[in-house]
Order: C-alpha cells, then structure tokens, then sequence
C-alpha cells in the first residue's frame, strides 16, 4: 500500500504551469526518485507535497490523510520532512542548534536519544557540534540538513538535489548516507540531476519533462532504457 500517493496534481508560479497533471506513489521502505533537466518541475514536486507551494488542481494524500493544500507546518505535523535544495541550514547557528530546530515537535525526553543516533550517524558533525554551521564545508552542511531532517522522526523523507554543488567523493559519501537511511525502512522522494546515482540507489523512478511524466518504472529497468540512458545517462 502507498505511503505517498499524488494524483493529477497541478502547480505553478502565476501564468507559469511548472506542473501539468503528474501522478505517482511511494510505498512504505521505498527510494522514489524524480529525474529530469533544470525546469522540469522536480523541485516544484515537492515544494507542493510539503505545502510551500498551493496546487491548482490535484491531491496529496499521505499516509491516508488528505493533505492537499495544508501550510508547511501541517504537512510536518504528520511526518514529512523535507531537506531543501541548497541544504538551508542557519548559519549563524551552531550545529547542535541547528539539529535541535528539527526537534521542536518531539518531547524533551527523547532528544538526549535522538542527538545521540546523529553524531553515531554522523561523527563529523559530532566533532563540530559547537560550530558554527555556517563555517562548514558544503559536504557537511548537506549532512547537517538530512540530520535536521531526521530528528523530526519522519514517516517519510524528501531530498531536494543533495548532491548540487559538492565534489565527486562527497556525492559518494552521500548517496551513501541515502543508502543507510534506505536501509533503516525510512521512505525517500528523491529529487536529483545526478541521473545515473539517482537510479543506482532507488527502487522506482519517474522521468519530469516540462511538468509531465514521460517515463517510469523500476529503477533497474530506467537504467537500461535506450530513450532515458540518451537524454539523461550519456
């Protein structure tokens, strides 16, 4: 059964249709990953998901919940958590503050815990808990944004382009860290242009064109696609 099921949905900026009717799923344990070029609307997907975007037309419903066109606040309330492209985190506060912002909704009780399975997840940042997360580098600041994300206790977690911006050992490292995630049972939506990563960690995938789906299917099976390996693989 579907944790994440998007019918038909329609978004936009003004005039400007960035969505135009698209639908998919993400069950429970899965890595879903959008693909596509700059503009395609992959970004917009999950800007509209987590309410910072209002739909024209359409529904999101997650975890049976209707939760078309609920404000940013709400649709974490119920379990989504979404890492921004740019990674976003406060650089003027310390990386311990940062992971603690991600911990508002979660009782006092339980963040002692929850601190403690980032810096095992993440011991650089551990090494760098009274740092300003301004002064990390790239690579860290992404770690820092999933780890913000995961102490929200997501049901379901969204990655916007985490590999934008970063050298080629730090994409490895994080596609890894999407790896890990995937194999703790927590559900991905992953955006990302890094096609050929994208398809090697996820289970199904969906190609964007101009707002629209023009391709899915198995991860595996995408990989091996002639249309999707000449656009997008090289």
């Amino acid at each position: 059964m579907a944790l994440l099921e998007i019918h038909e949905l329609h978004a936009g900026y003004g005039a400007i249709r960035a969505l135009r009717g698209i639908s998919f799923a993400v069950g429970q344990g899965q890595v879903v990953s959008l693909i596509g070029a700059n503009g395609a609307g992959k970004s917009t997907t999950l800007n509209t998901i987590s309410g910072l975007i209002k739909p024209t037309a359409g529904r999101v419903i997650f975890a049976d919940h209707d939760i078309t066109g609920w404000r940013a606040d709400r649709v974490t309330g119920v379990g989504l958590a979404q890492v921004p492209e740019g990674r976003q985190v406060i650089a003027t506060m310390t990386v311990l503050e940062n992971l603690l912002l991600g911990a508002h909704r979660r009782d006092r009780t339980e963040i002692d815990g929850a601190i403690g399975a980032i810096w095992e997840r993440f011991p650089r940042l551990s090494e760098r808990r009274h740092q300003k997360a301004g002064s990390l580098s790239g690579g860290e600041q992404q770690m820092l944004a999933v780890g913000r994300a995961l102490m929200m206790r997501p049901r379901l977690l969204m990655l916007d382009e985490p590999s934008m911006g970063l050298a080629p050992l730090l994409v490895n490292q994080v596609f890894r860290i999407i790896a890990d995630i995937k194999a703790q049972g927590i559900p991905i939506l992953l955006v990302e242009q890094n096609a050929r990563k994208a398809l090697q960690v996820a289970d199904y995938a969906y190609v964007l064109e101009r707002g629209q789906i023009a391709h899915h299917g198995p991860a595996a099976q995408l990989r091996q696609d002639q249309a999707v390996i000449a656009a997008y693989l090289g």
